[in-house]
This record gives C-alpha cells, sequence and structure tokens, in this order.
C-alpha cells in the first residue's frame, strides 16, 4: 500500500518522500529519517561545540574565579558569553531538528531516493544499478549512517548533498543515509535488494583498522563491498 502525505508541509509531493508516485513494478522497502540527536552530534558537531563554549565560559569566569571575587562578579563576568552560547548551541539543535524533519530516505526494490533540503527541497534518485559500494558506520543504539559509493563520472554537488554526505569526499561526493535507527536492518534490505537487480553476489567483510579504532570510540565500521 503507497505511503500517502496526508500533512500540508509537503503537499505537493505525490507520494511522501518521493517526487513522483512509483511505478507499478515498483515498491517501499523502507523509508525513515535522520534521528535528531544523533544527526546533531554526528554531522553538526554539537557536543564539540558545547565542550567549546564551556571552555569559553571558564576562560572568561576565570580571572574573577582566580581573584576569589563573590557569586555576582563571576556572573557580571560571563553574562555576555554564556546567552551567546546557548544561543548558538540552541541554533545548531534547531538546524539538526529541521534536517532531521525535512530529510526522507527511501529504499525501493530499484532505487534510494533522497529528499533533501529545509527551504528548497530536492530529490536525489540513485538507481541500485549505480551503486558500486556501501560502508556502514555504527554510532550508537542501532543508530548509523550508510555510505554510497556511485559508479560512472557523474557526481552530486557535495554542498546539494549536506549533511546527507560523507564527511571530507570532495572530489566524489557520496551520498549518505545518516543518523538513521535500525541500520544493520537497513544495510541489509540494501544489500539483499542490490543483489536481486544486479544479479551480483554481494561481499560484506569488516574494515580491520577501521574496526580497531571503532572500539576504541564505541563504534563500529563494516564495508558492504557491492562489486
Amino acid at each position: 500500500m503507497p505511503i500517502e502525505n496526508l500533512g500540508h508541509e509537503y503537499e505537493f509531493e505525490p507520494q511522501y518522500g518521493l517526487p513522483e508516485r512509483l511505478p507499478q513494478d515498483e515498491f517501499i522497502l523502507w523509508q525513515g529519517s535522520p534521528d535528531v540527536a544523533a544527526l546533531a552530534s554526528s554531522a553538526f558537531h554539537i557536543k564539540k561545540l558545547a565542550i567549546y563554549f564551556a571552555l569559553l565560559i571558564v576562560a572568561c569566569a576565570w580571572p574573577a574565579l582566580d581573584e576569589g571575587s563573590g557569586l555576582v562578579a563571576v556572573l557580571q563576568s560571563i553574562k555576555w558569553i554564556a546567552p551567546l552560547s546557548l544561543i548558538g548551541l540552541g541554533s545548531v539543535w534547531l538546524m539538526a531538528y529541521m534536517t532531521s524533519r525535512t530529510t526522507v530516505y527511501t529504499l525501493t526494490n530499484k532505487r534510494v531516493v533522497m529528499r533533501l533540503g529545509i527551504v528548497f527541497t530536492v530529490s536525489f534518485n540513485l538507481p541500485l544499478k549505480q551503486v558500486a559500494a556501501a560502508d556502514v558506520r555504527m554510532l550508537h543504539d542501532g543508530l548509523g549512517d550508510i555510505t554510497l559509493a556511485l559508479k560512472g563520472s557523474d557526481r552530486i554537488g557535495w554542498i546539494h548533498l549536506w549533511p546527507s554526505v560523507r564527511p571530507w569526499r570532495l572530489a566524489k561526493p557520496e551520498p549518505s543515509l545518516r543518523a538513521i535507527p535500525d541500520v544493520h536492518m537497513v544495510s541489509e534490505k540494501l544489500r539483499d535488494t542490490w543483489t536481486q537487480v544486479t544479479g551480483l553476489a554481494a561481499n560484506a567483510t569488516p574494515n580491520v583498522e577501521a574496526s580497531v579504532q571503532a572500539s576504541q570510540a564505541k563504534t563500529q565500521n563494516l564495508q558492504v563491498s557491492l562489486t
């Protein structure tokens, strides 16, 4: 049964998350959006920003603390930096929230569709036959990223995909399904569907070096070869 868009925010969509209705021989296998907290942490680096602002506040308050001044003097020394820090963190969280609300990833039996954009909405259709490899990066609690390496010389602008793109791959950007729940289940669906579409076997091999680093950081990477 097709998923209809019954809301008003994207009422121009004939089918939720898709630029057009699917053909009769195509159907949705999975559809989802980024988790807000995981996206804010992994893509917008809000935890690092929080540490940075905390250090700024301590630096501003340190002279008063070092002199043994009272609470009023300490508060006076951070009266500007503390509100600005909260506004900055709130703005970043709002960006992550709006990105999560407006991003929809769809896996069908033929392609991956990415609907992106807070103000200007764009959709990218990625045929599974054009997918060369997928890299799965675990975050926490079943959340993770799936990065797609595409065949051929065609490329999508990095800025057009951000934050749904692999970091630091500027020469040939790799679209990514960022901070999605049940990432293992989704990666298995992607692998099985890719195999059915291409008729080729997909090999899942662990990235040893990445796994060692990930274990230290309480994350785990999995390289899924689709060639």
